[in-house]
């Protein structure tokens, strides 16, 4: 049986992590949000070079693994006199890693919104900004939030790589104590359990906002004849 005064001895340690991974999570994800909305926003401009750079962009960070980003950032980046602390790459690279699939989850979302809607505004003297406020942004949130809510997920549980270059999250303490007291299972049960609540969390608030927006749809449609 797992010795479980391993968890006592290590609560505080584990909380520390915990609210690390939670924080580095969330800031990331915030970022990532935004800067892939405003990559997709670039895609729009009516210019090739900025579809050339928004796919450039989004092929080469989707096509390498999150590791060996964080591994030329952190260790690659002195030798171009880029040095960061271990939590600031962190926050760099998981919003950069994200921002490329919550670009294109953002593209997917706009190219749903029926085309016949964003012609009627047109006629209707609508310009660029208008559409984009009032005809293709609410209908693309909803459209966009259950892929949105299981990138966010996805990261969470990729940032378990950042133990690779010391940040002291989740899987960095569960590393550290295993080492100090060589029991192997309970502190990696309890590093799944901490990962598995950070994740029903998010399921949760998702599926939260998931009701709450169809709900406003239903009742910014009107009642049905």
């Amino acid at each position: 049986m797992p010795d479980q005064s391993v968890t006592l001895r290590y609560a505080e340690r584990f909380l520390d992590g915990f609210l690390t991974t939670a924080w580095i999570c969330g800031v990331s994800i915030c970022a990532a949000v935004a800067l892939g909305l405003a990559l997709f926003l670039v895609r729009r401009l009516p210019f090739a070079p900025a579809r050339w750079f928004y796919d450039g962009y989004v092929g080469l960070l989707r096509g390498t693994p999150f590791l060996i980003q964080v591994f030329l950032l952190y260790y690659g980046g002195p030798s171009l006199g880029i040095r960061l602390s271990a939590t600031t790459t962190a926050l760099i690279g998981l919003s950069v890693y994200g921002s490329a699939y919550f670009a294109e989850i953002f593209r997917a979302g706009f190219e749903a919104v029926p085309r016949g809607q964003v012609e009627a505004a047109r006629t209707l003297g609508f310009d660029r900004g208008q559409i984009l406020r009032n005809v293709e942004l609410p209908q693309m949130a909803a459209l966009i939030l259950p892929p949105s809510v299981n990138q966010c997920i996805i990261l969470i549980k990729e940032s378990a790589v950042l133990s690779v270059i010391t940040v002291p999250e989740l899987t960095t303490v569960a590393t550290r104590v295993v080492s100090e007291t060589f029991n192997f299972a309970e502190p990696y049960l309890l590093l799944a359990l901490l990962y598995w609540l950070l994740v029903e969390t998010t399921a949760r608030g998702g599926r939260w906002l998931e009701r709450a927006t169809g709900r406003h749809l239903t009742t910014s449609k009107g009642p049905t004849p």
